[in-house]
């Protein structure tokens, strides 16, 4: 039987630090750059926050409403307001803190050897407890972390990536690197990839099929892939918006229809309405203007691989124009320790990428894949990150 455990817990309260950490340090960045009189970079900070944040408590509500539907329960007025009022995270937070440290510490065996114990049906439902067993308790209780984690995956990449590019961008600008700066933006590359590394590992416990992603060297592994190919990618767009602010856009845009394209080519169902559907696709899109990610549950070798083929044939075309337009003699050590950078962190992120697949990857029960896994023939639960495997 899958179990929270205490382990489960602790990851849990770092996710909740992390993310309270980033909406922080998101505030300060803009409040910084009006305090410096850069109220554009202010404004736009400010608009993806607000964005990101919006999305995400149309997800968080339109769940709460899928979940309400299918028990049956009251509340959905009150959810309503709380999402609006922008607390349905924070809502999930409390709810899964409150339950999972009951579960995690103050489950006495004796409860399991009753065969049934109590659970609210969640934080916006004032119904009497219900008796459940043991195993549905720890498994919802599993269920609504992943929930948690794929919402914040949601948000970290619409609100910090953008973010992050534009601290870069104002970093290269004026060539001066401050404790302050240089502290925002390595918050927000500690928090995107936590929040990819955690998604997985959520993803995989969700599911019962999937192999637990366990051990402290396949997730360094994961993490080393996603981060250093993530900075790799970030530090190479801000170069090539720096150098000339109309490209970097329209090469952001296009990916970003790409994004779109492939996500609609690939059909997805993970919403029940057709405008959240479509939302969701535009989520995905913008997502994969900075990583890969298997939308559909189908293999993805090859869609990986031209990923990656066409990130290094891009990144190689950005260095090679920014060097051949030559930047200021007093920024060359500069930009020379940034083009370094850019393509170190490139081919050591493929190399671990590489590692982790063909030594980390933990297989599938039944069938062994060199890279993704089949989602689609999974056995349908009441869980709906079984809809979006992130790869």
């Amino acid at each position: 039987m899958m179990q929270f455990t205490k382990w489960n817990f602790v990851m849990l309260v770092l996710g909740c630090l992390i993310y309270v950490t980033d909406l922080i340090v998101d505030i300060w960045v803009s409040i910084n750059f009006f305090y410096k009189g850069q109220h554009i970079f202010g404004i736009l900070t400010m608009s993806f926050v607000l964005i990101a944040a919006v999305v995400v408590q149309c997800f968080s509500f339109m769940w709460y409403k899928e979940d309400f539907q299918k028990t049956g329960q009251k509340g959905l007025s009150y959810s309503l307001l709380i999402h609006c009022s922008q607390g349905g995270i924070f809502t999930r937070y409390w709810f899964a803190l409150r339950e999972g440290y009951r579960l995690a510490f103050r489950c006495s065996s004796s409860d399991d050897q009753s065969g049934a114990s109590t659970l609210t049906q969640g934080p916006t439902d004032f119904s009497t407890p219900i008796r459940e067993e043991p195993a549905d308790l720890h498994q919802k209780m599993i269920n609504e972390v992943a929930d948690l984690s794929m919402l914040r995956l949601f948000e970290i990449y619409l609100e910090a990536s953008p973010q992050l590019m534009i601290q870069l961008y104002v970093l290269m600008e004026s060539g001066q690197t401050g404790f302050r700066e240089v502290a925002a933006i390595v918050v927000s590359c500690c928090a995107i990839s936590w929040s990819t590394v955690d998604y997985h590992i959520a993803l995989r416990k969700s599911l019962p099929d999937k192999k637990l992603l366990s051990g402290a060297c396949p997730r360094l592994t994961y993490l080393l892939y996603k981060l250093l190919t993530f900075v790799s990618w970030i530090l190479s767009a801000s170069l090539l918006t720096m150098l000339n602010v109309h490209s970097g856009l329209i090469l952001l845009f296009i990916l970003w229809l790409s994004g779109i394209t492939w996500a609609c080519k690939q059909q997805t169902t993970f919403c029940v309405s057709k405008c959240m559907e479509i939302l969701y696709r535009v989520v995905v899109g913008f997502i994969l203007i900075f990583t890969f990610f298997n939308v559909k549950g189908e293999n993805t070798k090859f869609s990986m691989s031209a990923y990656y083929i066409m990130r290094v044939l891009v990144t190689l075309g950005i260095l090679v124009v920014f060097w051949f337009c030559t930047p200021p003699d007093e920024h060359q050590v500069f930009f020379g320790v940034i083009t370094i950078i850019i393509v170190g962190g490139l081919l050591l992120g493929i190399l671990f990428l590489i590692v982790y697949y063909t030594s980390f990857h933990p297989n599938r029960s039944e069938e062994k894949e060199a890279f993704d896994e089949l989602d689609g023939r999974t056995p349908p639960r009441a869980c709906r990150i079984r809809h979006f495997l992130m790869q």
